[in-house]
């Protein structure tokens, strides 16, 4: 596919077509580099994705054994 650059203020860019966008679920952010005279533009995930179905899914066993006597606390 053959893009042209565009002036976007005093710099240039390209316009990415949504079709392309909506096969990597529409991203907002991408890491831009130059490698062997190509730019790569690799898509930046939040960190944070997907935090909230692992919580729900998350067995929550207590970290500590409920059973403990919690005056003998300091002997441990």
């Amino acid at each position: 596919m053959q893009v042209s650059l565009i002036d976007i203020g005093t710099s240039k860019g390209i316009r990415i077509p949504s079709a392309i966008l909506k096969t990597l679920d529409k991203p907002d952010k991408f890491d831009l580099r130059v490698e062997n005279h190509r730019i790569i533009l690799e898509v930046l995930n939040n960190p944070r994705d997907g935090w909230e179905a692992k919580f729900k899914n998350a067995h929550n066993d207590l970290l500590i054994d409920d059973t403990i006597d919690l005056g003998q606390w300091d002997d441990l």
